[in-house]
């Protein structure tokens, strides 16, 4: 992944819970390491950690999701006056609007729920969506981070 504008800011969202014990914040998916450390980040490292969230919260959202229309979807976004990144994977566009509590519904916005998710709410969806992200980095810092916290 080469070094873009977005992957120089914290993928932070205002939600830590790190200053509660968590090794895996609730709020961003980063590692508490991390969160102390982005600041000391050189631009490769900082590009690595959104790689990585962007990798596993694409799994997650992509197993439940379709982008059918990135046109619709950029449009959306438009109207909710929201940035579309080129360099920003579709998968994490859909999320960062679906992520917002006045989302519009699925199909308004380009996407379509897969087979097995079409009888969730919106609001379910991003509950579990979120859980699943949450679960899948927590299991990643448990195989490679854990131990090895050096930035």
């Amino acid at each position: 992944m080469t070094e873009t504008s977005y992957t120089s800011k914290t993928p932070c969202v205002g939600l830590c819970s790190t200053v509660y014990g968590d090794l895996v914040c609730r709020g961003c998916k980063r590692f508490s390491h991390e969160i102390i450390d982005w600041n000391r980040y050189q631009p490769v490292q900082k590009a690595a950690v959104w790689s990585r969230l962007e990798q596993l919260l694409g799994q997650i959202v992509l197993a439940r999701i379709e982008v059918v229309s990135a046109l619709q979807l950029r449009e959306a976004m438009a109207a909710k006056q929201m940035l579309f990144n080129e360099s920003q994977p579709m998968a994490y566009q859909a999320w960062r609007l679906l992520s917002r509590a006045d989302a519009p519904a699925l199909e308004e916005c380009g996407m379509r729920a897969r087979q097995g998710y079409t009888d969730l709410t919106l609001k379910q969806l991003r509950e579990e969506i979120d859980r699943d992200y949450f679960s899948l980095s927590e299991a990643y810092y448990q195989r490679y981070a854990a131990g090895n916290t050096s930035g």
